[in-house]
């Protein structure tokens, strides 16, 4: 055991170079030149709570100060960053760069300033300077450790086991619970302990650069990220919260983002005494008003919060720094308050551009007091040192575990941890004394033809640090949800095909476990404790749905995981080792077999479900309520079959992950073990889960029919359902068909609270013959049914419609020839109004004023049952058959897409889940219910040509009569798995 090291100042912490610093807001080498005048000490608390004590003169101006930091840590990229105080209101303000020091702090020397990030970029890559992502690391842990970064448990975790990688390496579990006792990173760390050190027994062989590079990729995909909340109200009182970020100005409701105001929306942002005011761009399409207003605490909270919009905008949107404005020689009128600094372009070009290329900055982040079996790590002015004075020092850094454990690195290599190759010094980094150290090189760093030192820099080639070749790094499609992203954004994805089928595993097994919280949360709050369920229901639900449910929990992290070392850049990941799925799906795929005799009660939990509804009038009554809310977005026997169809994707998975990899692959064999596994379930539960669905598909339709109450009869199978045009006295009406094995219906919707379809005839289809009758009635694509009491002429709304019914219906009828006698008499006696069935049934002289009017859009419907696929098939004209509905099962697509309509300009990220024949819009993909949905069936999907000045990759378009949409997806494969899904709709 080694003795811990004296605490090291913040200068030595963060890297500070004596010799050269770097003013961020004025290009140059030098400090900043002090202005004359009586002298004042300043304190400034750095991000490692260490402080540091700058004297400067008292008519200095902010920016003096603030620079005097930057030249101290030697920080390029200091723009990001800013110093903040507590002022006379207990307010926390920020320094004003312009306005000397004596006019902002009341009492200098007992005022403390924070060295804090001010401007989050939505991408950690545009950090080009290691240094700066340590400063940012440090951030996140102070954000995460006060609150302020609130986010999920398992977020949290994997947050924290990041940090204490780069503060004491790789997992030792002895010293890693100890270090998570003795230092507390979360609120309520404590029962996150164990998830932390699973987390971080995943993390061997990360640097402490690489460990603070995925801190920060994790931390921005949090809706908190680089939030700060200003407590504000609506109009009617509400306590709501705003904030800003790159993309515009944020609303919240507690935790919770409400709502987003993008730049390109706002047309100005002012204040009136307590009131902030945000001014819209005027747009047809949006609901708001073309100003809204909200109350804040006070006119100073106001002033506070607008001035951080101004910046913010300032920073991300403008490509230089604003001039002043001409002072006004009588009269002023507003603020004359301006962002002054560079902007973000302008921070990204001066550091690419720039000639000076600092050495790389090694962290020493290890918290006070602890105690390691590895020696202190040398901060980067050391390690230059001793490289330019004994080369032969650079080769005892081979592998990452290494840097922490030089004592033991030959004797006692670290768990999972393999001994890297030397890193022989390159005779130009002796000459330089340049050794790069980043988990991630730019281009520009390796292209620069800029002096150092008199010395050409060494030609980095993009590869790692050890000579390897790196692999892209993941960026998401967007930066923020709802937001509208620039087209010059950068997006990096991993290019092999394997990456997106795994990533669509991930994808879709979110949105399974949303699926599942339906069911084990939100149905089993509302029925659990309800006196209306009797307690068979109960236990067949809930005690076959929760194991099912903490298992795919545990799943889900595990893909999350993989994945997240897939995009990242730790050794292992360059290795190859973490570039798969198939032993993480072969694991867990065995530990679903134990849970089969759960998944074959599943078909027993719909019977009781319907049984016990039959039942109870009460139990009926709330299940129907629940299935008006939104988080039931689909019907609720679809959810309680979603762990038989899920299965069915795991398998289509596997088939696409082997088909892609050939045999010598290290992922081939785990993939077919794990295929032939999810096989064998598939084959055992086959046959129940056709018969479930036929069965949830004849609730589903019994409950948008009346006039019939023995629709769900042993036998009976739905094979159509569409709208056809019927030939009568008054000419073609509309009517939906429902044909089964058995026997045909047509129904029309009337003008009913409920939506349902009125069951106005049947046709049994024994002894029934089919013809085609165009020519006979001069009515396009007409086809007549003669049955044994009557004939009915129908008409398709196209060939392709009158194809896909004369097949179905000809297949019905050698079915029903073929069966054992069962027929429809039973349905003639179930027709509620006991109306005739023949062709001048008083059914049919219903006005054709009442047809009309229930043509409205499915927008006006009523609340009950107005979305459902048949409401769909009457509004569309067209038809769906049980093989679609069986091909959209087995397909289910979730992801983030960015969408555009046809005459808005910029690309919305949304979460989409593509189920039931609809897309469904989400936020994000931890939204409880979704912001809207879109049907499909009748929409045609295309390419754009080249008139609509769609200028990007993978971009597809929906369009049904005058609705366009465009849909960019983020990869090839992802473009192709849903183009080829909707081309079959």
């Amino acid at each position: 055991m080694v003795e811990p090291e004296h605490r090291a100042s913040a200068a030595q912490r963060l890297g500070a170079q004596e010799t050269l610093g770097i003013s961020t807001l004025d290009p140059g080498h030098r400090p900043p030149i002090m202005p004359p005048g009586r002298h004042v000490s300043i304190k400034i608390r750095m991000l490692d709570d260490t402080e540091e004590v700058f004297d400067v003169s008292q008519r200095a101006s902010g920016k003096v100060v603030f620079d005097l930091v930057c030249t101290h840590l030697n920080l390029v990229e200091g723009d990001y960053f800013s110093l903040e105080y507590q002022d006379h209101h207990k307010m926390m303000v920020w320094l004003d760069l312009l306005k000397p020091i004596v006019k902002q702090l009341r009492r200098p020397k007992h005022t403390v300033l924070r060295f804090v990030v001010k401007f989050f970029p939505p991408d950690h890559t545009q950090l080009l300077e290691e240094l700066t992502r340590y400063l940012f690391a440090l951030q996140i842990k102070h954000d995460l450790a006060c609150g302020r970064l609130a986010c999920n448990d398992s977020s949290a975790a994997l947050l924290v086991s990041h940090i204490i990688q780069s503060e004491i390496g790789d997992f030792e579990e002895s010293q890693s619970r100890q270090h998570l006792l003795n230092n507390n990173y979360i609120p309520d760390q404590v029962a996150l302990i164990d998830k932390i050190m699973e987390f971080h027994s995943k993390n061997v062989g990360q640097t402490p650069a690489e460990s603070d590079y995925q801190l920060l990729e994790v931390a921005r995909r949090l809706e908190l990220y680089g939030v700060r909340l200003h407590p504000a109200k609506d109009r009617e009182g509400s306590k709501l919260s705003l904030a800003v970020a790159h993309t515009g100005v944020l609303v919240f409701q507690g935790h919770t983002k409400i709502n987003a105001f993008n730049w390109s929306k706002v047309r100005k942002l002012s204040f009136k005494r307590k009131r902030f005011l945000i001014k819209l761009r005027p747009d047809l399409n949006s609901s708001y008003q073309d100003t809204l207003e909200f109350l804040m605490g006070s006119r100073d909270c106001c002033k506070v919060f607008w001035k951080i919009c101004v910046e913010y905008h300032a920073f991300f949107r403008l490509f230089e720094e604003p001039k002043p404005k001409p002072k006004p020689v009588l009269f002023t009128r507003g603020s004359s308050f301006r962002f002054s600094g560079r902007t973000q372009k302008q921070v990204i070009d001066y550091v690419k551009d720039s000639e000076f290329k600092k050495i790389p900055f090694e962290s020493v982040s290890r918290a006070p007091g602890d105690v390691v079996d590895s020696p202190p790590r040398r901060h980067w002015k050391e390690s230059v040192l001793v490289s330019a004075e004994d080369p032969s020092a650079l080769r005892t850094r081979g592998s990452p575990s290494s840097q922490r454990n030089v004592a033991n690195s030959e004797d006692r290599p670290g768990p999972g941890a393999e001994p890297g190759p030397a890193r022989q010094p390159h005779p130009e980094h002796l000459n330089t004394g340049v050794v790069s150290n980043s988990p991630h090189l730019s281009a520009s760093s390796g292209n620069s033809q800029g002096m150092v030192n008199g010395q050409k820099p060494v030609e980095l080639c993009g590869h790692s640090p050890d000579g390897r070749q790196p692999s892209p790094l993941t960026s998401p499609l967007l930066n923020d949800a709802g937001s509208v992203r620039t087209d010059d954004e950068d997006e990096r994805f991993p290019t092999d095909k394997a990456y997106f089928i795994a990533k669509e595993l991930l994808t879709t097994e979110r949105t399974y476990l949303k699926d599942l919280e339906v069911v084990t949360v939100s149905f089993q709050n509302l029925v659990g404790k309800d006196e209306a369920a009797p307690d068979s229901l109960k236990s067949t639900i809930f005690s076959n749905f929760d194991p099912l449910y903490k298992f795919q929990s545990g799943f889900l992290r595990e893909v999350e995981q993989r994945l997240a070392l897939w995009e990242g850049r730790s050794n292992a990941h360059i290795k190859g080792d973490y570039q798969r799925i198939g032993d993480v799906m072969l694991k867990n795929l065995q530990g679903l077999k134990p849970l089969t005799a759960h998944l074959q009660k599943h078909s027993e939990a719909l019977v009781e479900l319907e049984k016990a509804c039959r039942g109870s009038r009460r139990l009926e009554v709330l299940v129907r309520d629940f299935e008006l809310q939104k988080v039931c977005y689909i019907p609720l026997n679809v959810f309680i079959l979603r762990p038989l169809h899920r299965l069915l994707h795991y398998k289509q998975i596997l088939e696409r992950l082997c088909k892609h990899y050939p045999p010598t692959h290290v992922d081939f064999r785990d993939c077919r073990a794990a295929l032939a596994d999810v096989s064998e379930v598939v084959a055992q539960l086959h046959g129940s889960m056709i018969k479930m669905e036929n069965f949830q598909k004849l609730l589903e339709l019994k409950k948008d029919l009346i006039g019939i109450d023995s629709l769900v009869t042993p036998g009976r199978e739905f094979i159509r359902l569409g709208c056809l045009s019927k030939l009568s006295g008054k000419g073609l009406q509309q009517r939906m068909f429902f044909l089964f094995n058995d026997v045909l219906l047509y129904t029309s919707r009337g003008m009913t609270a409920t939506n349902q379809f009125k069951v106005h005839g049947q046709l049994p289809l024994h002894d029934m013959t089919i013809r085609e009758s165009e020519d006979e009635w001069g009515v396009p694509h007409a086809f007549t049914l003669v049955g044994q009491r009557q004939s009915v002429v129908v008409a398709a709304s196209s060939l392709s419609e009158m194809e896909k019914w004369m097949e179905d219906i000809k297949m019905a009828i050698d079915l029903a020839e073929t069966s054992n006698g069962h027929t429809a008499d039973l349905l003639a006696r179930s027709l509620s109004d006991n109306k005739s069935t023949t062709e001048d049934s008083c059914a049919e002289a219903e006005s054709e004023d009442d047809l009309m009017a229930s043509r409205t859009s499915l927008e006006r419907q009523a609340p009950h049952r107005g979305n459902t696929t048949v409401h769909v098939c009457w509004h569309r004209n067209t038809s769906v058959s049980m093989v679609d509905f069986s091909v959209a099962v087995e397909n289910q697509l979730s992801g983030n897409l960015l969408r555009k309509f046809k005459n808005s300009n910029g690309w919305q990220k949304l979460w989409v889940v593509f189920t039931n024949f609809s897309l469904f819009f989400y936020k994000t993909h931890q939204d409880d219910y979704p912001l809207a949905s879109l049907p499909l069936l009748g929409y045609s999907v295309t390419i754009p040509t080249e008139s609509e000045n769609i200028h990007k990759d993978y971009v597809f378009k929906l369009h049904f009569k005058s609705h366009v949409y465009y849909f960019r997806s983020e990869s090839e494969y992802t473009f192709e798995r849903y183009s080829a899904l909707l081309s079959i709709l």
